[in-house]
């Protein structure tokens, strides 16, 4: 499988080309560039003889049904959006990689239906709630996202009809349970376990339960120069406390991990004290409860600095996704395969979110972790390594081996 191996590492570099921004990978969801890679996706699939379809939530979709093979269907893929200046693989190369497997069936003439999505959207970066595509997919997509504006204003409803798509048939994009075998995701581990442990791949086992929102501290903005330092009502000195306070509770809860990634203060000029200042708040944890917990202490002492200094705090949330364990019969399924092609059965938890993790409410899924050369995604230094990626391949053709041979069991 060298060759396909070195062609789906090929693709992603292709892909990465069609961007918003010049010398950078941003691709946001239904931007313009989504039409470059859409268009040459398709060409892929339909050179593999599978039918395809955009659905109305702009997630590209090709079926590839050998006439002998049952109706139930399996799903593989990933997303094909990236946060600003990406690298290369997250997301994309499980589409490249599903699409390697489906010329690997047919060669080996597995009547099996597989159905590759290359989802819309997964990372939040337009509209700011993620995981739109694998939404509409789950059947878990609700209307009132479609009022959500970007930073230019434009609606997700225009942006969708922009694309050339109707948001009023994002209902029809979901799947019949009862018609689907499951999904797999391939994806890099966007982490440095695998790497410091010298191993290439693992199964996933579980994903992370996720609390995002934003805290905004109100005081009242000020004469720099001319108010005392004990009669200020500064947001952004609050804020800073509290930032440290967040850093403080993750170091001290194991496995908690919690980011303030954003910050906005107004008025934002150099000799005025902040009266406004909304934070980001991102929270991470293998167990609900104990981040739950977490979330309510961190809002708690904000607003106990925000009373100490006679300022306000007030937090909203938007996103509370529970911690989802992947199928257990699938995933032995993945482990197995990784034993047969003489791989550890190494499992690993994963701390980022994934379309996997939606997907799973609905149907039996796993995932298939590469590793990450230095722990790196998110960046322009986002890399693979060849051999990680053809035993890969291996491993999820065993996998879909594995699939067929349960069917035919029952």
């Amino acid at each position: 499988m060298h060759a396909q191996s070195v062609r789906a590492i090929s693709e992603c570099h292709t892909l990465a080309t069609f961007t918003e921004e010049p010398a950078h990978i941003t691709r946001r969801f239904l931007t313009p560039p989504v039409h470059a890679v859409h268009t040459h996706l398709r060409q892929r699939m339909e050179a593999l003889g599978m039918t395809v379809q955009t659905d109305a939530a702009g997630n590209l979709r090709g079926i590839h049904q050998p006439a002998n093979a049952p109706a139930k269907r399996f799903l593989i893929g990933s997303h094909i959006d990236t946060v600003p200046d990406a690298g290369p693989f997250d997301g994309i190369l499980g589409v490249t990689l599903a699409l390697e497997l489906v010329e690997i069936v047919q060669e080996r003439q597995l009547p099996l239906s597989i159905e590759v999505i290359a989802f819309s959207e997964e990372e939040g970066v337009r509209y700011g709630i993620p995981f739109l595509g694998s939404r509409a997919v789950a059947g878990t997509f609700d209307e009132k996202l479609l009022a959500y504006e970007d930073a230019d204003g434009i609606p997700m409803s225009e942006a969708i009809r922009s694309f050339g798509l109707d948001p009023t048939q994002i209902p029809s994009a979901a799947i019949e349970p009862q018609q689907t075998l499951g999904f797999l995701e391939i994806h890099i581990e966007q982490g440095p376990i695998l790497e410091a442990e010298d191993l290439q791949l693992a199964a996933v086992t579980s994903i992370v339960g996720q609390t995002r929102g934003t805290l905004t501290f109100t005081g009242h903005a000020n004469h720099a120069g001319t108010t005392p330092m004990h009669l200020r009502h500064d947001a952004l000195a609050a804020a800073a406390e509290w930032i440290t306070a967040v850093e403080t509770h993750a170091n001290s809860t194991p496995s908690l991990v919690a980011t303030v990634g954003k910050i906005f203060a107004d008025p934002n000029a150099t000799n005025v004290i902040p009266g406004t200042v909304h934070t980001t708040l991102d929270l991470r944890h293998p167990s609900d409860p104990i981040r739950t917990v977490a979330v309510e202490a961190l809002i708690a002492q904000a607003q106990s600095i925000a009373q100490r200094r006679g300022l306000t705090a007030q937090f909203t949330q938007t996103m509370n996704e529970p911690a989802i364990p992947m199928d257990l019969a699938l995933t032995a399924n993945l482990t197995a395969a990784l034993e047969s092609t003489g791989l550890p059965a190494r499992i690993l938890t994963s701390g980022a979110g994934h379309d996997a993790m939606i997907l799973a409410a609905r149907i039996p899924t796993t995932m298939l972790f590469l590793r990450s050369p230095g722990g790196i995604s998110h960046h322009p230094a986002e890399s693979v390594r060849e051999q990680d990626v053809e035993a890969a391949l291996h491993v999820a053709a065993n996998f879909l081996e594995r699939i067929f041979a349960t069917i035919n069991n029952t």
